[in-house]
């Protein structure tokens, strides 16, 4: 029978709930048993893909094709899988689906509400999903507070899956903020008035995970204890880290991985987490700096780029590299182009990812700046098409030469409009989204990375680089190292060997995992590690 744990969240958002969803996952899995998780998110988009990363942070794409919540790479990368779309359940999803139902006529005769009609499509989904997966135990992440109106469905189907399931296939953990005051005080009042509201609905959690700056004493765990009907042993202490992939170690040391299982009636296994703590310890003792500039337009907000920031970590890890990260925000760059000069102080750089106008010409600039400089230089999707502009505008000639989906007008559309894009009306889902097969050209940048022949790497693009200008392109010294199998550039460098100049339409972060690192990411760091002069 599928055990069923839901993570909800109390105070305030931000706590890092999906790590902690991540971390139970992996926790389990180390313990034997098969594991799938799933993320609620309780907005009416259907998917990710039409919002701002400022909006929601970084849009996740998995192989399937879906654009996604940002935890569900936080599911991946701990639990070394790759996920599919149907992970990530939104209210817009649930909605549509029972609109759509009701107009089939499947719910005839009946008047349709929340109770009992949405609140049964989320049960039945969940179970569709863990029937899917073959899983022994399914993590629901119920996105949001306790408290959210927008929640509430959700919450009430995991009420009611304890009704169903039972108390040995349902386990309920609940994360709260546990905050200290300037005077040195930890407080648990807000997590106790969170539990409260939790427990107004309906649900008793089985465990507490306090998020604060430091340990809970013994006198904050049994107060919460007390105040929250669990018992001392069923209350966790999870403070910020310094690395967030420490908190499985952390609470499988203070008993949780045993604690879950014995509540779900299973054997108390204990997880096998050696090379997981093996990682960690890299990661922590990391001596060798090297900085590496971050060039993008939503540097504001760190988790639009928290795949990379992970990646980087992930291969850092394991070259014994220590990043410096400095970020730079492209706007400002064409604002104040003196700004250029701070590159001459870094190591390496990363042309980020991000659609539209805005920021556009202030990449350029930079790419400018690495390249003239032989700086390593990695840009990723929209930045590989930059790369692609800049080359054409300095090496070229093609002054004029930009994007059409920055300047419909321009005489020299260098990158354009995919063929199948081009009758494409709606927004949501209709890039060219998930795994994708690149053919790789030996001899070069791309093939010293990978090693094969072909590759598959996610995308999320609707623009291609144009093939009418491949080869005058070539001629300049860019060389096109992979396709795709429609023969469109996949990945462009330089011709000469000596330099890391590379750039990608796809994203090779979203496969990047803690024990196996992104190619490509691996052998930035580790040619910046090897050419730094630090």
């Amino acid at each position: 029978m599928t055990k069923y744990v839901f993570v909800t969240g109390g105070v305030l958002s931000g706590l890092g709930k999906g790590i902690i969803t991540a971390s139970i996952g992996l926790l389990v899995k180390s313990a034997g048993y098969t594991v799938t998780v799933i993320k609620i998110d309780p907005y009416l988009n259907v998917d990710a893909g039409t919002m701002s990363p400022y909006a929601h942070g970084e849009v996740f794409v998995t192989d399937d094709g879906g654009e996604t919540d940002m935890d569900i790479g936080h599911y991946e990368r701990f639990l070394h899988v790759n996920l599919s779309k149907r992970n990530n359940i939104t209210s817009g999803q649930i909605y549509y689906s029972v609109i759509m139902k009701e107009r089939r006529g499947e719910y005839l005769g009946q008047c349709v509400q929340i109770i009992p009609h949405v609140v049964s499509e989320i049960k039945q989904e969940i179970r569709n999903i863990a029937k899917e997966n073959n899983s022994d135990i399914v993590i629901v992440e119920i996105g949001g507070t306790v408290g959210d109106i927008e929640g509430l469905p959700f919450q009430e189907a995991a009420r009611q899956m304890r009704f169903e399931e039972g108390v040995k296939s349902t386990f309920y953990v609940h994360v709260g903020l546990a905050p200290i005051l300037p005077s040195g005080e930890l407080k648990t009042k807000p997590i106790q008035h969170s539990v409260q509201e939790l427990r107004r609905i309906g649900i008793q959690p089985d465990a507490l995970i306090a998020r604060s700056m430091r340990h809970l004493d013994e006198e904050a765990r049994h107060k919460l204890a007390l105040h929250s009907n669990i018992p001392p042993h069923g209350v966790f202490s999870c403070p910020f880290l310094e690395t967030s992939y420490e908190i499985p170690l952390m609470l499988n040391d203070q008993g949780f991985t045993k604690y879950l299982l014995e509540k779900l009636d299973l054997d108390a296994r204990q997880p096998d987490l050696s090379e997981w703590a093996l990682f960690v310890e890299k990661l922590k003792n990391r001596s060798k700096p090297v900085r590496i500039a971050m060039i993008g337009k939503y540097t504001k907000l760190r988790d639009s780029y928290v795949s990379i920031i992970e990646a980087l970590n992930h291969a850092s890890a394991w070259n014994n590299v220590k990043p410096e990260l400095t970020w730079m925000e492209s706007t400002d760059i064409e604002k104040n182009p003196g700004l250029i000069n701070e590159l001459s102080n870094v190591d390496g750089a990363i042309i980020l990812p991000g659609f539209g106008r805005r920021g556009a010409e202030g990449k350029i600039e930079a790419i400018k700046y690495l390249r003239e400089e032989d700086k390593p230089t990695l840009g990723i999707c929209f930045g590989m098409q930059l790369m692609v502009v800049e080359a054409a505008r300095n090496l070229v000639g093609l002054k004029d030469a930009n994007s059409s989906e920055l300047d419909p007008n321009t005489p020299h559309p260098v990158i354009t409009l995919a063929p199948e894009q081009v009758n494409v009306r709606e927004m949501g889902g209709t890039l060219r989204l998930g795994a994708k097969k690149i053919i790789i050209v030996p001899g070069t940048l791309a093939w010293r990375i990978y090693g094969a022949r072909e590759v598959y790497e996610r995308h999320r693009h609707r623009y291609v680089v144009n093939p009418k200008y491949v080869d005058v392109l070539e001629t300049s010294g860019i060389k096109i190292s992979g396709y795709s199998e429609d023969e469109h550039a996949e990945i462009i460098e330089y011709k000469s060997s000596e330099l890391f100049y590379l750039g990608l339409q796809a994203h090779p972060e979203f496969k990047s995992r803690p024990l196996k690192p992104s190619p490509v990411f691996h052998e930035f760091i580790k040619f910046i590690s090897e050419n730094s002069p630090r």
